[in-house]
């Protein structure tokens, strides 16, 4: 009885330990679109890109995400992840859209942003400015914390391979 109570306590203690190294995900709001969970990943140096990820949810009429940008990057796309064939591609998207009454996920493997010529290694801890731009709830700027590499791969510059 008494092993069985150390492993639980052992195990609250790791996984409490594991989660300890997450930035607090940063959510805000601009006419009916509220953005939840947003985050990017830390960057190793010379890594020149990096994917931003959050969820969208409209409580309006329906609207698009148009832009982004952020002082940390030279430039941040829209993109979306697809399989054509057997390989997985990312492509630049024109806007995302975002459902009247509903969400949209940007997260690794399909829609997301992209930080493009990052100006400097991004740091587990950080937090990164990032300006949406919505065709009709208009700008909002969210603070991004950046997560820990780790546990989704990291071999792309977003966490999975992809091919340009």
């Amino acid at each position: 009885m008494k092993s069985n109570t150390l492993l639980k306590a052992l195990l609250v203690s790791v996984v409490g330990f594991g989660l300890g190294g997450l930035a607090q995900a940063q959510n805000a709001k601009v006419g009916s679109v509220q953005i939840e969970n947003a985050y990017t990943r830390a960057t190793v140096p010379g890594q020149m890109a990096a994917g931003g990820f959050m969820k969208i949810e409209n409580k309006g009429a329906a609207d698009q995400l148009i832009s982004a940008s952020s002082p940390v990057a030279g430039e941040v796309q829209l993109h979306e992840m697809a399989m054509d064939g057997n390989v997985m591609k990312m492509r630049q998207v024109k806007d995302i859209a975002v459902p009247a009454g509903g969400s949209v996920e940007l997260k690794p493997g399909g829609l997301h942003l992209m930080f493009m010529n990052i100006k400097a290694p991004l740091a587990a801890g950080e937090t990164v400015p990032v300006k949406l731009k919505f065709a009709k709830a208009g700008e909002v700027e969210v603070k991004m914390p950046v997560n820990a590499m780790g546990g989704h791969g990291g071999q792309g510059p977003h966490g999975g391979a992809a091919k340009y």
